[in-house]
C-alpha cells in the first residue's frame, strides 16, 4: 500500500524526469555554435541495426562551427554519412576518407526566430507535463484521504509539498528556457 511518502518522491522523481526531457529535446537544437548533442542521438545503419552515432563513433567540436565524427570503424563512414544526409540537420557531411565534417552555417534572423518558437514550444509541452504530474498525484493522494488512509491534515501538507515541488520544477524549465532563448539569440 502505498502512502503520502511514496506519491510525494513520485512526483518529485516523474517531475525531475520531465525537465531532463525538456533539456535533452532543446539540446538537439542547433543555437549557432557547434555540439556533440546535435549529432549524437542520430541512427546510422550499421551492422544490420540501427544504431546512435554515438555508440560507433567519436563526436567532437574542434572549432565553434564544425563538428567532427571519426568512426571506430572505417567501413561505417558510408553509412555515417548517408544518416547525417538523410536527417533533420539539413547539413552536407563532407567525408575525407577517416572523418566526417559538418560545418555550421552562421544562423539567419528567420531561423533563429524558429528555433526560439520551437523552444517555447517544447517548453510549454514540458509544463502541461509536469501539471500533469501533479494532478496525478494530487488524485491519489485525495483518494488516500477519502478511504481514511490519512487526515485531512496530512493529506493538505501533501497537496502543499506537491505544489512547491511544482513550483521549483517550473522554475527550472524557465531557467532552461532563457539560458537556450539567449544562446540562441546571441550566436
Amino acid at each position: 500500500m502505498s502512502t503520502l511518502k511514496d506519491y510525494i518522491e513520485k512526483a518529485q522523481s516523474h517531475m525531475e524526469s520531465s525537465i531532463h526531457a525538456f533539456e535533452r529535446e532543446i539540446s538537439h537544437l542547433r543555437a549557432g555554435r557547434a555540439s556533440t548533442a546535435l549529432v549524437e542521438h542520430i541512427k546510422a545503419a550499421v551492422y544490420g541495426a540501427e544504431m546512435p552515432l554515438n555508440q560507433i563513433s567519436t563526436i567532437t567540436t574542434p572549432d565553434a562551427t564544425t563538428i567532427a565524427i571519426v568512426p571506430y570503424d572505417k567501413a561505417n563512414l558510408g553509412a555515417i554519412d548517408k544518416a547525417l544526409r538523410l536527417s533533420e540537420l539539413n547539413l552536407t557531411p563532407m567525408n575525407d576518407g577517416t572523418t566526417v565534417r559538418l560545418t555550421l552555417p552562421p544562423l539567419t534572423e528567420e531561423r533563429r526566430k524558429e528555433l526560439i518558437k520551437l523552444v517555447h514550444k517544447h517548453a510549454e509541452e514540458g509544463r502541461v507535463a509536469l501539471r500533469n504530474v501533479r494532478r496525478d498525484a494530487n488524485d491519489h493522494i485525495k483518494k488516500l484521504q477519502k478511504n481514511k488512509e490519512c487526515s485531512e491534515d496530512e493529506m493538505h501538507d501533501a497537496l502543499a509539498r506537491i505544489d512547491k515541488l511544482l513550483e521549483k520544477e517550473l522554475a527550472s524549465l524557465e531557467a532552461l528556457l532563457k539560458a537556450k532563448d539567449k544562446e540562441i539569440t546571441e550566436f
